[in-house]
This record gives C-alpha cells, sequence and structure tokens, in this order.
C-alpha cells in the first residue's frame, strides 16, 4: 500500500464512443464516429482540509449524432482512497450509486447474470491506482453527466505531501478545469506546482495563490492552449498536475477538534537522529536473474552510499542457503562501505527460496549486537527483507514461517518487507511485516525498480524518535485510531484521529511520550474544542471532514488489523470495518457501490465498482468477461466486454435511499418509481428471570440506531451501564459503557476497551487488556471482559453474529439497594409474577399489580456464551418496565 512517493493520483480518460477497433464496439449496422461525441466539460474539483482530500470529477458529454452512442467514463484514482459517491445524469435523471455489502451485492448480481442484463463498473490493480470505468447509452443529440467523488488521506513522505493529476481527456475540451484547494490551520510554509503541464507553453496557464493558511492551484487551459504541450494536439490534453505542499511547523504538531472528532498530527523538527542498525535480506533466487538483480545491485549501491557514518549495517543474501556478509553488524566506515559494495556486486542468480532461515539469521544478527552491546543502547532496529517469490526451500509453511518470525524477533526490530514484481504472496509478506511493527510494499518491475527501492529506503533512513505513545488527558476520548508507534522518521508524520464525548470540555490536552537520542520526551499540546472562525471557510472545507477522516483511518487500519487477528476475532473486525464502511459510503474491500440503470424503460442490470485487494493476480484482475444488457434505442440484446476486479462483480437490482456523504443534495429520479420497502422498526429482546415460575418474562425494547440503553444503575455506588445501538448493526450493541465513578468510566467495543480515570486515558486493543488497582480489576479472557469493583462484577461479553457483532452486558455479582434501577437493574435480578390463564400460546399475566396479555416466545440468552434459546412469556414493555423512555437517551 506504500510507495515511494506519496501520490494522489488521477488518470483521466475521455468519454469516447465505441469505435471500430475497440472491444466496446456495439453493432448498430454503422461505424461510429469519436467526433460524435463530444466532451463539452470537465471539471476537477479538489479540496485539501487538513490533509484529508476530497476529490470530484465531473464530466458532461453530448452526443451530436443523429442515432444512440455508447459513451464511456473512465478514469484512475489512488490504491489507498475510498470512491464514497458516483452518480449518471441521463435524459434529466439521475442515478446514484448505493455502497452495498459485498455479499448482498454478489447474490444480487448473480441474479441479474443469470437473466443476461448485467454491465460491471471495473475496478483494476496499477502501481499506485485502480481504475474506474462505466458507460451509458446516450440518445442521439442528448447528453450524460458523470460525477466521481473520492476521498483519501494524505501521507507525508520525504517532507511533503503531493496531489498528482493525470489528464488525457483524448481530444480538446471546451471547459476544462483542474481547481484545488488547500486548507491547513496550521499554514502552509511551501508549494509547488510541477509536472508536464507545466511546461514552457503551458506554464502561464497555471494559477496559483498562496496566503497564510489557504492554497488555490487552478489549470484552466482554453482549447488553443489544449493543443500546446508535448503529446499534445487534436488529442488533447496529455501529462500530468503535480501539486506539492508542506505546512508551518513552528509546534510539533497540531491538533484539531470540529463537531465532536478530533485530529492529531505529530512531525516534530528534531536535530539530532537516532543511530540505527539495519540488516539488508536480498533473494538471490533463481526468479531474481536478468533485471531484477540488476535492479537490485543498482539501489543497494545507492543505499550503501547513503548510510549514515554513525549506523550500523549488514547483508545477507539467499536463495536455498543463505550467506552473511559478516557474522555480526559493522559500522558504515568508509572501508566497510567499500567491502559492502564488492559483495552486493558478487550477488548472482540461482536456486531455490528459504526465506525463513535468512529473516531469522538476519534476526539473530541484530540481537546479538544488542546483547553484545556492539550498537548504542537507543538506536533503531530494522529488517529490509526483498524476495520476488514464494519460500521453496527449508520451511516453506506460511504460518509456521511467521510464527517463526515473530518468535525471533520478539517486537525487538522492525521488518519491513519489499515484493518484487506479482509473483510474490503479497498478503503473506503484509502480514509478517506487519506482525512485526512494519510495512510491505510491492516493488514494480519497471526501469525505475532501483529508485523505486531506494525511495522505500530514505523514508526508513532518519529515525528521530523511537516508543511514541500519543496520550488524551480527559476521560471524554473515545474510539480513538493507533496512538502507539515504534519509531518516528524524518520527513513522516503521526497521525491519531478519536471521538470526544465530554461536550463540556473547553479545550481539548494531548501528550505525546517518545524516547529520544538523549531522554525521555513529553510534548503537549491543547486545542479549543469550538472550531475556529477560519474553520467555516465552504471555499476549502467540504463536511464534516474530521469525521470522515477518523472514519477513514479507522477503517484503513480495522482492514490492516484484520490480517493479524485470530479467525474468532476477524469477524468482529470486518464486522466493523464494514458498519463504518456502510456508515460513511466507502467503497472499501468489504462493500461494493452500485448503480442500476433504467434505460428508456427496459430493465437494465446493475452496474459495480468494488475495491480490488493488492495480493490480486493480475491476469486474475484484469481478465475479460463479457455480458449482455438491453440496448436503449432497441431493447435487443448486445454484448459488452468489460475488465472486472475480482472473482466476479457485486450487483442491486432494485433501488434503495442511500446517506448521502455530503450534505448536497441530489435528486434521484427513476424511468419507474421503484417500491420502496419499508424497514421494520428495530427492537431488542430482553430477558427478566423469575424467582417462583418456571419460565421467565421477556419484553421487546424499541430502539433506533446510535440510541443507547441505561441498563444498570446503583445510585448508592455510582455504578451504572450503558449500551450503544451500532449505527448500521439492525439492533446489535456495538459498545457499552461502564461508570465506576463519576471520575472512573470504561468503554468498551469489539475491538478496544478504553479506561478514562480521573485526567488520564488509557485504551488496549481486546485481547491485551489488563489493569489492577486497589479499587478496580479490569481484564480480558476470550471473549468475555470482567469489570471488577468493590464487591460488584459486571461482564461484557461479545458475540458475532454472521456479519455483524453483537455486545452484551451483564452483572454477575452485586448487592442491590432498594433504589437500583435500569432497564435490567430494576428487577434486581428477578421477579415474581402471576399466571392468571393460559393456553400453550397465550396467558395473563399479573406483575407488578399489572395485568398484561402475554404470547408464548423464544428469546436468546445473549448473557451467556453459548447464547441458548429461551422459551419465555413476550409481554408489552409498557406494563413492565416503569416509564420506558427513561432508560434511552441519545447517545454515550
Amino acid at each position: 500500500m506504500l510507495c515511494a512517493t506519496l501520490c494522489v493520483l488521477l488518470l483521466i480518460w475521455a468519454p469516447v464512443a465505441p469505435g471500430p477497433s475497440t472491444p466496446w464496439k456495439r453493432d448498430t449496422g454503422q461505424q461510429s464516429s469519436s467526433s460524435d461525441v463530444d466532451i463539452y466539460s470537465f471539471h476537477i474539483d479538489s479540496r485539501v482540509s487538513s490533509r484529508y482530500a476530497h476529490t470530484v470529477i465531473t464530466s458532461r458529454v453530448a452526443n451530436r449524432a443523429d442515432q444512440s452512442r455508447e459513451v464511456l467514463f473512465e478514469v484512475e484514482l489512488p490504491k489507498n482512497a475510498f470512491i464514497s459517491n458516483f452518480s449518471m445524469t441521463v435524459g434529466g435523471k439521475t442515478y446514484v450509486g448505493e455502497v452495498k455489502e459485498k455479499e448482498v451485492a454478489r447474490q444480487q448480481y448473480d441474479k441479474a447474470v443469470s437473466r443476461g442484463e448485467t454491465a460491471g463498473l471495473v475496478s483494476t490493480v496499477g502501481r499506485t491506482m485502480e481504475e474506474f470505468k462505466t458507460s451509458v447509452t446516450v440518445a442521439a443529440h442528448s447528453k450524460v453527466t458523470f460525477e466521481l467523488t473520492y476521498e483519501e488521506l494524505l501521507k507525508r513522505r520525504h517532507g511533503q505531501y503531493e496531489l498528482l493529476v493525470k489528464a488525457r481527456p483524448k481530444q480538446v475540451v471546451s471547459n476544462f478545469t483542474i481547481s484545488v484547494c488547500i486548507f491547513e490551520p496550521q499554514g502552509i510554509s511551501s508549494l509547488e506546482a510541477q509536472g508536464a503541464l507545466t511546461t514552457n507553453e503551458l506554464s502561464s496557464v497555471v494559477q496559483t495563490t498562496l496566503t497564510e493558511k489557504t492554497a488555490h492551484v487552478l489549470f484552466s487551459p482554453s482549447e488553443e492552449q489544449q493543443r500546446l504541450c508535448k503529446d499534445c494536439g487534436d488529442r488533447g490534453l496529455s501529462g500530468d498536475l503535480i501539486i506539492k505542499y508542506d505546512v508551518s511547523r513552528e509546534l510539533p504538531g497540531e491538533l484539531q477538534v470540529v463537531n465532536g472528532y478530533f485530529v492529531h498530527y505529530f512531525a516534530p523538527t528534531i536535530d539530532l537522529r537516532i543511530p540505527k542498525s539495519v540488516v539488508f535480506v536480498i533473494d538471490r533466487s533463481g526468479s531474481m536473474s536478468g533485471s531484477k538483480i540488476i535492479q537490485t545491485h543498482e539501489a543497494l549501491l545507492q543505499i550503501l552510499g547513503d548510510i549514515n557514518e554513525q549506523d550500523h549495517f549488514g547483508l545477507i543474501s539467499f536463495d536455498s542457503s543463505v550467506s552473511l556478509w559478516k557474522e555480526t553488524l559493522v559500522k558504515a566506515s568508509p572501508s566497510n562501505l567499500e567491502e559492502a559494495r564488492a559483495f552486493v556486486k558478487s550477488i548472482t542468480a540461482r536456486g531455490a527460496t528459504d526465506i525463513n532461515e535468512a529473516v531469522l539469521q538476519g534476526a539473530q544478527l541484530l540481537s546479538r549486537a544488542r546483547e553484545d552491546k556492539s550498537i548504542p543502547e537507543f538506536s533503531a532496529s530494522i529488517l529490509i527483507l526483498l524476495t520476488d517469490g514464494d519460500p521453496t526451500s527449508g520451511v516453506t509453511n506460511l504460518d509456521q514461517i511467521q510464527a517463526n518470525v515473530r518468535q525471533a524477533i520478539q517486537k525487538k526490530h522492525t521488518l519491513y518487507c519489499l515484493g518484487f514484481g506479482f509473483d510474490v504472496n503479497y498478503k503473506f509478506l503484509e502480514k509478517m511485516a506487519l506482525e512485526n511493527g512494519g510495512v510491505a510494499r510491492r516493488i514494480y518491475t519497471h526501469s525505475d525498480a532501483a529508485l523505486q527501492l531506494k525511495g522505500f529506503y530514505e523514508e526508513v533512513a532518519t529515525p528521530l524518535l523511537l516508543e511514541v505513545e500519543v496520550l488524551f488527558l480527559h476521560q471524554g476520548v473515545a474510539n480513538l485510531t493507533r496512538s502507539s508507534f515504534s519509531q518516528y522518521y524524518n520527513g513522516s508524520e503521526i497521525v491519531v484521529a478519536g471521538r470526544l464525548l465530554d461536550n463540556s470540555l473547553d479545550t481539548l490536552v494531548s501528550e505525546v511520550q517518545a524516547q529520544s537520542i538523549n531522554a525521555k520526551e513529553t510534548f503537549r499540546l491543547e486545542a479549543p474544542v469550538a472550531p475556529e472562525t477560519g474553520f467555516q471557510d465552504e471555499q476549502y472545507i467540504f463536511g464534516q471532514y474530521i469525521e470522515r477522516l477518523w472514519a477513514y483511518l479507522t477503517v484503513q487500519q480495522l482492514l490492516e488489523r484484520e490480517l493479524l487477528v485470530s479467525d474468532e476475532e476477524k469477524a468482529q473486525v470486518r464486522g466493523r470495518a464494514l458498519e463504518l464502511s456502510m456508515l460513511y459510503n466507502f467503497v472499501t474491500p468489504l462493500t461494493s457501490m452500485v448503480v442500476t440503470k433504467p434505460e428508456d424503460g427496459q430493465s437494465s442490470g446493475p452496474q459495480v465498482a468494488e475495491k480490488p485487494k493488492e495480493e490480486q493476480d493480475l491476469e486474475e484482475t484484469n481478465r475479460d468477461m463479457s455480458f449482455t444488457m438491453p440496448s436503449a434505442d432497441t431493447g435487443s440484446k448486445r454484448a459488452v466486454r468489460k475488465k472486472l476486479a475480482g472473482r466476479g462483480g457485486h450487483s442491486n437490482t432494485g433501488y434503495v435511499r442511500g446517506p448521502r456523504p455530503f450534505p448536497d443534495p441530489v435528486t434521484r429520479v427513476l424511468q419507474e418509481e421503484p417500491t420502496i420497502t419499508k424497514e421494520p422498526p428495530l427492537s431488542v429482546r430482553f430477558l427478566v428471570p423469575s424467582k417462583v415460575q418456571v419460565l421467565p418474562l421477556c419484553f421487546d425494547m424499541p430502539v433506533s440506531p446510535g440510541q443507547t440503553l441505561l441498563l444498570f444503575q446503583e445510585p448508592t455506588t455510582g455504578l451504572a451501564i450503558f449500551m450503544e445501538v451500532g449505527a448500521q448493526s439492525r439492533g446489535s450493541f456495538s459498545q457499552i459503557k461502564i461508570q465506576i465513578s463519576p471520575s472512573v468510566v470504561i468503554r468498551a467495543s469489539a475491538l478496544e476497551v478504553t479506561l478514562l480515570h480521573t485526567a488520564t486515558v488509557q485504551t488496549w486493543p481486546w485481547p491485551d487488556v489488563s489493569y489492577t488497582s486497589d479499587s478496580l480489576s479490569v481484564s480480558v479472557a476470550g471473549r468475555v471482559l470482567t469489570v471488577t469493583t468493590g464487591d460488584s462484577s459486571v461482564e461484557v461479553l461479545v458475540h458475532q453474529l454472521q456479519s455483524r457483532t453483537h455486545l452484551w452486558a451483564r452483572v454477575k455479582d452485586h448487592a442491590y439497594s432498594s433504589g437500583t434501577g435500569g432497564l435490567i437493574g430494576q428487577f434486581q435480578d428477578n421477579i415474581s409474577y402471576e399466571v392468571k390463564d393460559s393456553s400453550s400460546r397465550s396467558a395473563r399475566i399479573e406483575v407488578r399489580g399489572n395485568v398484561l396479555d402475554a404470547t408464548s416466545a423464544r428469546s436468546v440468552d445473549y448473557s451467556t456464551l453459548s447464547r441458548q434459546k429461551v422459551d419465555c412469556w413476550l409481554v408489552p414493555p409498557t406494563g413492565l418496565l416503569r416509564d420506558p423512555a427513561a432508560y434511552v437517551s441519545a447517545s454515550l
């Protein structure tokens, strides 16, 4: 997922009519002319607010022909971006894409394929981008408007952020505009526009405006100017526009709070670097022969020239055997570097691939150096593995190799895995890197492969801090993204985001603790909770950008974490990532964007965009498949060839109003108004045990997504339990809050547990929870969190229900008082009732002085992991509960 330079890459292709030489041709009896299809307007509007980029591509196309034409819309977007909206407007009607769970879309797609009515949108893998493609039949002398939106958090690499737009519309466009607006509250320290579209002929067309906190880059060439650049002409622009910038760094970071969400950027300027110890583990197996080994030589020779003299290093090459350049790490002295260059030049490709032994020996080199104290005590230990294939010698079981490497590294070193080409098992390398604090990156076998290798090394070449921990000194902080980092490198940036639940706060305070070369460092930042006036500048700000940044970062990290957790936890992690993807309308590896296009009253199948995975094989990714759909002008079947990512596309044969990612309204009209099925109201069934009767009572509590129920409250001690209904969870609880006292609160989700204690906040991933003090104990065993305080004990159980996670809380031990309350607490663990008259399916029950109609029912007992189904008498909550509305609130 990483690349040598940060790229927000958009490759623009023109909508074109299928000609006689393209596989998109539809047989109409006449040849179509590309001049019939006129792109009269093409706009790219990119707004970057605090590194979060929101890009909208709008293409307006006219069919000037006397008959229908097929118009193709094709763009490429960054691999790390999430599509969040797509629409087509044809004949005054707008068809809007809806994000659906991938499996649901797959089932609908299969049904559509069986009817022969399907065409698919396309996503394919490239080096730094993915392709999005669709087509639509446009009637004679009619128009179509395409609009695609995607979002991405820009990462800082080599000391800058970079936004790249590639334009190749294949014709001159009468109204062509690229507009990039940047807003950075820290201030913008540098801004530069580069690329082929800024060459001598077009340099005067690029207009750049820079103020203290905002920048605007406008590129709007006339039709004549679009013919001026190199490789331009009658086919219009062909080139790229690159915008590079960085922010002012008077403080070590920036903390921003907007509408209950916050983001913390951390990139301090530090003069003294931390020395590093690095071992390069180089694959020399037979498959590395030719250009790969030559480019590896070239890259390593350049890297050796850049190693700092304070650093220590080692070299290992391997095939079916492992060769160490030296048995110990050595300092980067001129003589050692010269010897190392000779060793690199001597590496030749041969033999099989023993990844396991090579990485283990690399880890041993680093560990021995630490034990012998031959390297500085405070130094960064790094392993860099470069391989182009799967293990074929020694240990070849992938799980066993990963386990061996974890055991050898023991979190003492960082492993980076570079996969050369597409023969590698990228998922294997990615998991092994993530398990050991690093990342994986694919190196593409192009002419610049050596530059890719060197560019990666430069990102990790200069560590400045170790053991970085971002803390927030308030109780009301929750849902933090990753907040612990093994290193901070020069030219990079650490980003942490989260939710702020305490609305009474005036100021949010953060504290970053880290180890520098000299001492333990503490960096403190403060931010007003109320948004600044500048944040309301609508020219530069889009929607709730910090909230969406938090959601984007959370989903990205959940998808990474899915690789690391056990099979049991995997479903929980996927469930949470899916929930957020659906809520924020993101096309992720778990969801699909579905567009249904009725054409001239004919039933047209859905089009589907889905995000491919990095490890997909290119042959699988780019394979051609043919489907048919009705023609707009004749109703006859026509063949459409499209390249589909993954194993088939996904679809939606109906139309459901989905959430808009931003407040700007879009009219959604269909040729025939569809029937919209009203979702049934949500409810949660609770069980109430009885003192004297065999069957418990049960009742259904109406709920809405995001609502919170007060389960238990003990006024004598302050203990209270709240359960929050998930936003996309069909009545499941996604978070539980246990309030021990006003100053001590525990928040639990399926992924993490947060303890807010007085003025400190601690967060643990679910499996790692462990906290003990004089008055409080918090621990996890499997899927059960146990909180003990005084004589009371509360358990939180995690249930996985198909694609969703369901949390449940129960009071295990407690000394009830007469004032104990809450939805379940009011019954004090059981209840007495009397059956007045009954049949096999109904009864009249007297409880709490009320006679209620009851029916025989079944309920799942979520207070145990076994989730047994039990028989119960179902009664209305209004007659059973004391004021049901009193137990419902808007949020935690």
